[in-house]
């Protein structure tokens, strides 16, 4: 049975709560990728996604006198979390059912660990599908 901690990224790019949106925008365009988990001492405390960017973007465009927005104006603060050792399954299940695009990994102390993306998922099927050509070439040829 596979789990998430054998697919999810380790090295995950995050964002403090304190942090402006001008630093999200940065990491999210540095480093390609749509999701910032939002710390508070290296605790789960928020997500943020590249649409709640671009939502507040235009909220905060109708008004030019308006301060800079912080993570914690703007981050989701009940996240859906995974465990390193829930089943895949379990997983994908509830990413497809609650349109997820992602699920931060926390450990029992709710320390973030590592995050499982849309991403993670298709490079994974990418894998699978090249494991099970290999096998219906072997069968082929009979090797």
């Amino acid at each position: 049975m596979q789990i998430v901690g054998e697919l999810m990224t380790r090295d995950v790019v995050t964002l403090k709560e304190t942090q402006n949106l001008a630093k999200a925008d940065e990491l999210l365009r540095l480093h390609r990728i749509r999701h910032l988990p939002v710390l508070r001492q290296g605790k789960l405390v928020g997500l943020i996604t590249h649409r709640d960017l671009l939502r507040a973007a235009a909220v905060h465009a109708t008004d030019p006198a308006a301060q800079p927005l912080w993570a914690a104006d703007i981050m989701t603060r009940d996240v859906t979390t995974v465990r390193p050792e829930t089943p895949l399954k379990e997983a994908v299940d509830s990413m497809l059912k609650h349109k997820y695009g992602c699920l931060p990994v926390v450990d029992a102390s709710g320390t973030l660990v590592g995050i499982v993306t849309e991403a993670d998922l298709v490079r994974y099927a990418q894998h699978l599908i090249a494991e099970r050509d290999r096998h219906e070439l072997a069968a082929e040829f009979g090797a």
